[in-house]
């Protein structure tokens, strides 16, 4: 069985964000870019256990993405993907990022594509049931369980006041979420022989995008913190009253 994971460079937490050209665009000067914590922890990391145990062959990775997102894939090489490959061009229109994996990946046969439920940057949640469209696959968002024997998948989602078990036969898209597995470190093994797998370049098809972002604007600033006196709690009472703003 061979795996496809659809990985995404996106901003640090710890990233300070900033605009550009009339905030229309965002400023990734001094961006520290990192795997999209959905598809590292959950959907890269349980392709890899499929492969430990024997289900799996292959566990190839798809960003895309310019020359300095490499990067980033080269981690997740690192975590112990087989090979990597990284489509040249970006965008933020989740049906592009779509259109260019399924342009990519219609002729490789893959069985099983995995990707995180949605980026932490955009989170558009989209390009999953995108992508199975366009591949003319089954699927199946935001999975807490997967496991797979004799061609099938069991895929666990959460649902309203409890949770649901399909099967189905691959192949098949899956979007991942928290509880498919424990997040990874890679080792230093991992990290020197990442240096040497396999990292290839496709040029990008011409594909339209559908949406643009006309501008970005910062949430409103948190206002400070009243403290109040234990000994004085009318001041309290009164604030309630006067100051508090229901939401």
């Amino acid at each position: 069985m061979r795996i496809l994971v659809c990985i995404s460079p996106v901003p640090d937490t710890t990233t300070k964000i900033a605009f550009t050209d009339n905030n229309s665009q965002f400023n990734t000067q001094g961006v520290t870019m990192i795997i999209n914590p959905y598809d590292e922890w959950y959907a890269l990391v349980r392709a890899l256990e499929l492969k430990e145990a024997g289900i799996a062959t292959n566990v190839n990775l798809v960003t895309v993405g310019r020359a300095d997102s490499e990067s980033v894939i080269r981690k997740a090489l690192a975590l112990g993907g087989d090979e990597a490959i990284r489509i040249d061009t970006d965008s933020n229109d989740p049906y592009v990022v779509a259109a260019q994996i399924a342009n990519y990946a219609k002729s490789e046969n893959y069985d099983l594509v995995l990707a995180g439920k949605e980026t932490i940057d955009y989170n558009n949640g989209a390009v999953g049931a995108m992508l199975a469209d366009m591949l003319d696959m089954n699927y199946i968002g935001f999975a807490t369980k997967l496991d797979v024997a004799a061609g099938v998948a069991t895929v666990a989602r959460e649902i309203e006041g409890g949770e649901e078990v399909d099967t189905c036969v691959l192949p098949l898209v899956v979007s991942c979420q928290k509880g498919m597995s424990e997040p990874r470190i890679p080792n230093m093994r991992g990290i020197m022989a990442a240096r040497t797998k396999p990292l290839k370049v496709v040029a990008p098809a011409d594909i339209s995008a559908l949406s643009q972002i006309v501008s970005y604007e910062m949430p409103p600033a948190k206002t400070g913190v009243k403290m109040f006196d234990i000994d004085h709690l009318d001041d309290l009472v009164a604030a309630l009253h006067n100051d508090a703003k229901v939401i």
